[in-house]
């Protein structure tokens, strides 16, 4: 049985998503075309690495704001603010996968 595969992951994540997920959203979309050749395991590879591309951002937002070094404040507390709902999400969306595959396993045939 051949499961065909799903194309543009981050589409349903770009609105009122995170900037990491957004540029993950775009990247997505733009390689519409080629859905077929980078399959979910593709997309998920761009997903994670866009998240770890905003915390990353975070933490020298961070590190910038405590050592004073920033110019606008607002700025690095949003960013932080949106790792922190990034890594959320993505928290959230781990366990409904978990959640689904252990309800798959539990299926009696």
């Amino acid at each position: 049985m051949i499961i065909p595969p799903v194309g543009g992951l981050g589409v349903h994540l770009s609105v009122g998503a995170p900037e990491g997920l957004t540029q993950a959203a775009k990247s997505g979309a733009g390689a519409a075309t080629g859905a077929e050749a980078t399959g979910f395991g593709g997309e998920l590879t761009e997903a994670v690495s866009a998240l770890e591309k905003t915390q990353n951002s975070a933490s020298s937002a961070s590190q910038a704001l405590a050592t004073g070094n920033v110019s606008d404040p607002e700025s690095a507390i949003v960013t932080v603010q949106d790792a922190q709902l990034a890594m959320e999400m993505a928290s959230q969306i781990r366990n409904k996968v978990v959640e689904a595959t252990q309800s798959i396993f539990q299926t009696q045939v």
